[in-house]
């Protein structure tokens, strides 16, 4: 299994209507790096749901339903999307400052690559995120 975030911002599209919805296709994503990644995706893989922007937090974990497909936004083949559901909302959002606080965190992209929407986690950091959130 493999571990993700993806960044949304709760404005466009939050973690409360990603609940309500039951589903969502992460679509739109037009970064080479961040496009690769939702290729790489396999059916259950466990993703942390960041607010970027406004809140600047992980506030669930998501898990991917459906693996890469054609982007429905666009016609030209090179962009996917993927389906997500949503897994468990953390009881307590983890910061952008606590994360970036954190020895153990100060390699993930999310510190590294800030710009990138959709990145890889090592499993500890994914677990160690998760503590953090309950």
């Amino acid at each position: 299994m493999n571990h993700w975030l993806v960044k949304s911002e709760p404005i466009k599209y939050s973690w409360e209507k990603f609940l309500k919805e039951g589903k969502t296709t992460w679509d739109g994503v037009r970064n080479y790096a961040a496009r690769n990644n939702l290729r790489s995706m396999k059916k259950g893989d466990l993703v942390l749901f960041y607010h970027s922007n406004e809140g600047l937090s992980v506030v669930g974990i998501a898990k991917v339903a459906k693996e890469a497909f054609q982007d429905p936004t666009t016609q030209d083949i090179n962009w996917v999307a993927v389906e997500l559901v949503p897994f468990k909302t953390f009881k307590k959002p983890v910061s952008l400052a606590q994360i970036k606080a954190d020895e153990k965190l100060q390699n993930i992209y999310l510190v590294r690559q800030g710009r990138l929407s959709v990145m890889p986690l090592k499993k500890e950091e994914f677990d160690h995120i998760l503590k953090l959130g309950v």
